[in-house]
Parts: C-alpha cells; sequence; structure tokens
C-alpha cells in the first residue's frame, strides 16, 4: 500500500491549488486521511483531517481558506487550498492513519501511512 501527493506548485499570493493524494494497493477500507505541512525550519504540522464518514477538522490556520474532501471509491483525499497566504509555504503530506487490505487470500491492515510530500510554494 502507498500514498501518491501531487498538485503542489507556485502560485501567487490569493491564489488556489488543488492537492491530491490516491492510495494504491488492494484497498477494502481506509480510516481517517490528512494533509500534513511542514515549512522550512519548522515542524511538520497538521492541516485538516476527514474521517471515513466524511466529517471534517481544520487548523485555525486555514479554516475557511482551505477544504478536505475524500472519494472512498478512488481511495482519494483532496485538498483545494483558496486564499493562499505566504505562511502557506511547504511541504503538503498526505496521511492515512489506518488501512485494511488484502494480501494475498487474507485481508490485513497497517497504520500510519505517508505520501511522499509536495511543494506548495506561495509567492508574494
Amino acid at each position: 500500500v502507498q500514498l501518491q501527493a501531487s498538485g503542489g506548485g507556485l502560485v501567487q499570493v490569493g491564489g488556489s491549488l488543488r492537492l491530491s493524494c490516491a492510495a494504491s494497493g488492494r484497498i477494502v477500507w481506509i480510516n481517517t486521511m490528512g494533509w500534513y505541512r511542514q515549512a522550512p525550519g519548522k515542524q511538520r504540522e497538521l492541516v485538516a483531517l476527514i474521517t471515513s464518514e466524511g466529517s471534517a477538522n481544520y487548523a485555525d490556520s486555514v479554516r475557511g481558506r482551505f477544504t478536505i474532501s475524500r472519494d472512498n471509491a478512488k481511495n482519494t483525499v483532496y485538498l483545494q487550498m483558496n486564499s493562499l497566504k505566504v505562511e502557506d509555504t511547504g511541504v503538503y503530506y498526505c496521511n492515512a492513519d489506518r488501512i485494511t487490505y488484502m494480501r494475498d487470500t487474507f485481508l490485513t491492515g497497517g497504520s500510519d501511512y505517508w505520501g511522499q510530500g509536495t511543494l506548495v510554494t506561495v509567492s508574494s
């Protein structure tokens, strides 16, 4: 099972970007998915989470500007980022806290999966 993030890039202040993160493998179910970010010289921080039922939570710094969503049929989580600010710059990582999947003929699972990160740069 792997997570593959995409959609980062360079955007001006006030612009928008949409990040995607697709999980691959013989996936049966994914629990909570989320986006985290790490700015240069800072620790990784939570941006947004979404449960398998679609309940979302946001960091105060992005609430009202970012929207997290997911497509369970595609095992994909999205992050729509609007009204971007310079301080939104960083590497964005997607996460799945628990995934249930098939290995051969067995149902198994693992926890704490991370995507490779996608760079978002907001310029003034």
